[in-house]
């Protein structure tokens, strides 16, 4: 029976007998919880050699599998989720089928499968030891590896599993396949976080001084964010800094910060949310930090014990978005990121872009408590980028 036709029967209910007597077990999916068949004893595999995993994925039960897909295809009717969340889904099915540390191998050509028959073009690569898995993707992405194929680019999905790979010394060859198919296109951009269950949030004391007052605030976290974005790549800062936040931690902070601005000036909020973004939060660059470059989001930001410049600069433009969506810039400096906002006023250093002057704010802390306007002095004559223009819709 073709796998297609299958997986659609099992959508509808139809030849379901054949495995819903079997044992369900739950697989825990964010907030919900879906069931999957037992696994299923998985086929040998002792190396990545194109003609091992070919015959691998010959002997595919593509009847054993198709449950597996279905049941991940049924929890995204219920929970549209984007592309990045969906794949913590599918590792989570290939780990249950195959897990990671028993058989490398096989778990990759698992997630591998499970991706390319819920519509995305998938391939994989070999060279000795390495099994690259690729997605193709349109979006620019940094800090791991791409191949070009027949004219579109293809984003490897493990790389960090490996740590770092020579590619000069080590030559891939592509591995062909039946099961790869020209589908739709996987997007690292996230519009939406699910639902989480509440055992999985915890609360963040964030205490710090600013003038002669000091600030306290409770702030409610998913504890499952560092997971899921562990080994989410570098993106573009229009795709970073737009990333939403929980439900539950935009309910724990912006209504308390939205209190503290009300009866402020547009320029004193402005202020308010510059020293809380500087102030609540210890600074360390990302070598320090992780090892390596890495882009936290908002929430990812709020959740880590440390950041950097291009963490505090998405974690103030969410804040000035929310309270008062003005229009912003985001100025990418050779070895810095701050912004600049429209204020009603300008005020101090500005930056004119598209006929406008935005407000120079710099939401990293300096050796100096820099206010609205002022820019740190080792930057005043260095040349910058404009990489992000906000304009509110």
């Amino acid at each position: 029976m073709n796998i297609k036709v299958l997986i659609l029967l099992v959508l509808l209910g139809v030849g379901k007998s054949s495995w819903s007597q079997e044992a369900m077990v739950p697989l825990y999916c964010y907030d919900d919880t879906v069931l999957v068949p037992q696994p299923f004893a998985p086929a040998p595999l002792t190396d990545c050699s194109a003609s091992s995993v070919q015959q691998f994925v010959a002997q595919l039960p593509a009847e054993k599998m198709a449950p597996y897909v279905a049941a991940l295809m049924r929890y995204r009717q219920r929970h549209p989720i984007d592309d990045w969340l969906y794949y913590q889904l599918v590792r989570k099915v290939a780990q249950q089928l195959s897990p990671k540390a028993d058989n490398y191998y096989r778990y990759t050509l698992y997630k591998w499968w499970l991706l390319a028959q819920s519509g995305y073009d998938t391939r994989l690569t070999w060279s000795g030891r390495y099994l690259l898995f690729y997605v193709q993707s349109d979006e620019t992405i940094y800090n791991i590896p791409f191949r070009m194929q027949d004219g579109k680019q293809y984003v490897c999905l493990n790389y960090h599993d490996y740590g770092n790979i020579d590619f000069n010394q080590n030559k891939f060859e592509a591995i062909q396949l039946p099961l790869t198919t020209t589908a739709k296109a996987f997007s690292y951009q996230v519009h939406q976080l699910p639902n989480f269950r509440d055992a999985d949030y915890t609360v963040k004391q964030v205490a710090y001084e600013a003038g002669n007052s000091q600030y306290h605030f409770r702030i409610k976290l998913n504890t499952q964010m560092k997971q899921l974005f562990s080994n989410y790549p570098v993106v573009d800062y229009n795709v970073q800094f737009n990333m939403p936040i929980s439900r539950p931690t935009y309910e724990s902070l912006i209504p308390e910060l939205r209190k503290q601005v009300r009866k402020l000036k547009q320029k004193e909020g402005i202020d308010f949310l510059l020293h809380f973004t500087r102030y609540a939060f210890l600074y360390k660059p990302d070598g320090e930090a992780f090892g390596s470059e890495k882009r936290l989001s908002p929430e990812q930001t709020l959740l880590s014990e440390y950041s950097d410049c291009e963490d505090r600069a998405a974690l103030f433009f969410f804040l000035v978005k929310e309270l008062y969506n003005l229009p912003m810039i985001v100025l990418a400096y050779p070895s810095h990121v701050t912004l600049a906002v429209q204020l009603e006023k300008p005020s101090g250093t500005t930056i004119e872009y598209g006929g406008k002057r935005y407000t120079v704010c710099e939401p990293s802390p300096q050796r100096y408590d820099l206010g609205v306007g002022q820019l740190p002095q080792e930057y005043k004559h260095q040349s910058y980028e404009i990489a992000y223009a906000y304009t509110p819709k």
